[in-house]
């Protein structure tokens, strides 16, 4: 597996960036009169000071909160938390991304690589074929099945996750394939359905199969759901039906917000600690499952939340699964360097711990 990270820092070219983005903004609200329009919309950009930390500084977009807040707490279509999420990601993990970059945080390249043609091959083919036909009650329960599934896994896995350091190192063309898998059912299902998601799938890969370090999983991630977000609203906007009413003054209000908070989950949570955060945040995704269903219970009825409680249940028996097989791969690579280490002569064991590479390259 080969990371990247230089020791030189280029935080000027995430500032100039950002300078650039402002300049943008400000000709919108104020050459356009738009400012009524954002000040109107301030709850967003309220709630998305919360998510652009956690977009920052975990494996969960910035729709992670921007979804539940609209759909839940506003009661609006769960299709305009998924455009917005695309949309309001595009800026805030588009920023983290950036400032990821300028400050040569390591990142697992050979998945990420394959991920991002995945994402370009399966997320249009779910925007136009797959989530036109999800009804939005499914739209909502998705959301809420596979955010609540991520956070329990955390709740009891989290100290085990967090004490990996560096990453298994496997065969990168095998890191590839994995990445394109990751990349295409993802981006055909859950981004395409709820818009996030990918980021949280890509992390569980790297976490459970690789056992890579969080320093490295959780910028992959913020990396891939940046990609996929700017894919997904060109996508929509320029070969779809565009993005749904309301999505743009919502934007409008938060976009300022993300864009500054989520690189500063980066910084912040480097000198903290991500245990903390990851607790907070898995403990709400846990809370907004219960949230949709005490919401949706006449519709749903028993038979339909003891469904969910079951679908929940099925993806944490996936993640079990991925752990079992990421412990096999590991078992294999420290077998087959004992082997080689025992046909050459001489060779002294290496002082990390084997199948894993503390370093980047």
């Amino acid at each position: 597996m080969t990371f990247h990270s230089p020791p030189k820092q280029y935080l000027w070219i995430w500032l100039l960036c950002l300078g650039a983005f402002f300049c943008v903004w400000l000709y919108l609200v104020i050459g356009q009169n738009l400012w009524s329009e954002a000040v109107a919309h301030w709850p967003m950009a309220l709630a998305m000071a919360i998510g652009s930390y956690a977009a920052g500084s975990t494996p969960m977009g910035g729709g992670t909160v921007g979804f539940p807040v609209l759909v839940l707490l506003f009661d609006l279509p769960a299709s305009l938390g998924r455009d917005f999420s695309f949309a309001i990601q595009s800026i805030g993990m588009i920023s983290a991304s950036i400032f990821i970059l300028c400050r040569r945080q390591p990142l697992a390249w050979a998945i990420l690589q394959g991920a991002m043609l995945g994402a370009l091959i399966g997320t249009p083919l779910g925007i136009f074929f797959i989530a036109p036909y999800i009804p939005e009650l499914w739209i909502k329960l998705t959301f809420a099945v596979v955010w609540a599934s991520f956070g329990l896994l955390h709740l009891y896995r989290l100290s085990e996750i967090a004490g990996h350091s560096g990453m298994t190192e496997f065969d990168e063309n095998w890191d590839f394939r994995l990445g394109l898998w990751v990349g295409l059912l993802a981006g055909a299902t859950v981004v395409a359905v709820t818009g996030v998601g990918i980021d949280m799938v890509l992390y569980t890969a790297l976490v459970l199969l690789c056992r890579a370090d969080l320093k490295i999983a959780i910028p992959s991630s913020v990396v891939i759901m940046a990609y996929t977000s700017v894919l997904g609203v060109l996508v929509k906007t320029t070969l779809g039906e565009g993005l749904q009413a309301g999505t743009f003054e919502n934007w409008l209000a938060a976009a300022p917000v993300v864009a500054i908070g989520a690189p500063l989950g980066v910084f912040i949570v480097a000198r903290i600690g991500r245990k903390p955060t990851l607790l907070v945040v898995a403990t709400l995704c846990v809370g907004q499952f219960v949230w949709t269903l005490f919401n949706e219970q006449k519709v749903l009825g028993i038979p339909g939340m003891l469904i969910s409680l079951l679908a929940v249940a099925v993806c944490l028996w996936g993640f079990e699964g991925l752990r079992r097989w990421g412990a096999r791969l590991v078992g294999e690579q420290t077998e087959e360097k004992s082997l080689k280490n025992q046909l050459i002569p001489g060779k002294p064991e290496s002082a990390n711990p084997p199948g894993n590479k503390s370093s980047a390259l």
